[in-house]
């Protein structure tokens, strides 16, 4: 039978263009020189140049300054032969994406402290809705927000729950622990025994993969039932 695997080249077998986005993918972005990142952008060379070549090139007439190239024109990057408009453009984007990088706030995660403060991030999501659905607040180890995640929606009294959802959401997010919550249209917040057994198999579940089960949420457009508040975790 034949053998359709193509067997793994090191990185010095590749096309010289090729290399720095395989160097990336294997050691990320940090481990690239100048020129290499610079080359991922240009995207390709010409039949006499490669493109790492090219972006060595263009550093060599900024002194090899980022901060002096960011201040290029269209005009000034078009000059260098092999790269075109289209290039060009690419280059000019990036360059002010890295500027508004250096001057925007880094974003401030909202932490969990009580289940009051995870209610208040929930019940505009959930407490209204005429049926109910099942969310995840993925949270880092500093209990701060992640991401929310709505796993399932389903009828006015009741949703399905796949365990093996749940936690792939989470591995996939990277939280150390979560929070999870559904509502009830009805507006009564007591748990069902459904709600107590589900709770209970991914708190365990949990444990195994060392992914902490914190809360339980029940929400309604009356108010909330936590399961941590009342000593069910």
């Amino acid at each position: 039978m034949a053998n359709y695997t193509t067997p793994h080249l090191p990185i010095s077998a590749w096309a010289e263009d090729d290399r720095p986005r395989e160097k990336l993918l294997l050691k990320g972005a940090s481990a690239l020189s100048d020129a290499e990142l610079l080359a991922i952008l240009i995207g390709s060379g010409s039949r006499n140049e490669s493109a790492v070549n090219l972006a060595r090139r263009i550093l060599e007439q900024y002194q090899q300054n980022l901060n002096d190239l960011g201040r290029a024109s269209l005009a000034d990057l078009t000059a260098f032969k092999g790269i075109g408009q289209a290039k060009a453009i690419t280059l000019l984007a990036a360059m002010e994406v890295g500027r508004r990088r250096q001057h925007s706030e880094a974003r401030t995660l909202p932490a969990i402290r009580h289940s009051e403060d995870a209610f208040r991030l929930l019940q505009p999501l959930v407490a209204d809705l005429d049926h109910e659905q099942f969310w995840l607040i993925l949270l880092n180890r500093a209990h701060q927000v992640l991401q929310f995640e709505r796993v399932s929606a389903g009828g006015v009294s009741g949703t399905v729950v796949d365990p093996k959802i749940i936690f792939r959401k989470a591995l996939h997010g990277q939280a150390s622990s979560l929070i999870l919550c559904h509502n009830h249209p009805s507006g009564n917040t007591k748990p069902s025994p459904a709600d107590l057994e589900i709770t209970k198999k991914l708190k365990l579940a949990g444990q195994h993969l060392e992914i902490s089960v914190v809360d339980h949420l029940i929400v309604t457009h009356r108010g909330y039932f936590s399961f941590a508040d009342e000593g069910l975790m």
